[in-house]
């Protein structure tokens, strides 16, 4: 369904960019966005990507990769991502 919202301007740039940096359109980001707002769960595209983080190795070949070692990951990654938002 189609329709018209009047957003400030900066805060459509900053939606127009976060989109763009995740690799999906407005329309995506939107929709998220506003479900996530009402408390359901989004649909999710069958032919989205899913992205892995990458997992430096000291020894090259082989990488030891526990839970805790992914969640340090992903926590890295989400204070990364939410740095300049506070």
């Amino acid at each position: 369904m189609r329709t018209t919202v009047q957003l400030p301007t900066e805060l459509l740039r900053a939606a127009k960019a976060e989109a763009a940096a995740r690799g999906e359109t407005l329309k995506e980001f939107l929709t998220r966005a506003v479900t996530h707002e009402l408390g359901s769960a989004a649909p999710r595209p069958q032919n989205e990507r899913v992205r892995l983080p990458l997992i430096g190795s000291a020894k090259p070949g082989a990488v030891d990769v526990t839970s805790a070692g992914i969640e340090a990951v992903f926590a890295a990654e989400d204070a990364e991502k939410h740095a300049g938002r506070a």
